[in-house]
């Protein structure tokens, strides 16, 4: 009896340890504004073959990611910090927000299938947290952004391959009158 209920105490250290171990470390940088931020420091490659229908099962992605005038930002495996195309394309969806004072906006944080459900629920909400943020920093009123995270339960492409995956790893911008 001893013997089984250490077993389960052991199994139990052993997963909370290694949610903690698979965990990256965070770099940040300073803003245009003088502040600090979370980023990543390698530049975010665009994937290529994103936009064929030729992805093994996937369905083809537009380029341009414009919904309603703001556009979708990806991450890099296992992150949520924000690169630098991620903040250009945040400063852009800024500029909108400023321009439609009267629209809100829901940040959904999505993941890649890579990960338990709880893990990839949690980096999602990380990863929309980030946006939000940062776009907060940038003068948008944090009352009128609101963060949800989906996970790995709404993948844009259903593939598995690291260019699904890639285009998976997301947050979504929903404007909201």
């Amino acid at each position: 009896m001893k013997t089984t209920q250490m077993l389960k105490i052991a199994l139990i250290v052993l997963f909370l340890f290694s949610g903690l171990v698979g965990c990256a470390s965070k770099s940040v940088t300073s803003g245009d504004d003088g502040k600090v931020y979370p980023y990543d420091m390698k530049k975010q490659e665009q994937v290529k073959g994103a936009d064929d229908a030729s992805m093994q099962g996937g369905a083809a992605v537009p380029s341009h990611d414009a919904v309603a005038g703001l556009e979708r930002i990806h991450f890099d495996f296992d992150q949520f910090t924000l690169s630098a195309d991620a903040r250009r394309i945040l400063k852009q969806n800024a500029k909108f927000l400023k321009a439609n004072s009267g629209v809100q906006a829901v940040i959904e944080g999505h993941c890649d299938e890579r990960g338990s459900d709880e893990y990839n629920l949690a980096l999602g909400e990380s990863r929309a947290l980030a946006a939000k943020n940062y776009l907060v920093s940038l003068g948008i009123s944090a009352k009128r952004l609101s963060v949800i995270s989906y996970g790995e339960e709404k993948p844009l492409i259903k593939a598995s391959n690291e260019a699904a995956w890639a285009q998976n790893r997301r947050a979504e911008f929903k404007a909201v009158n």
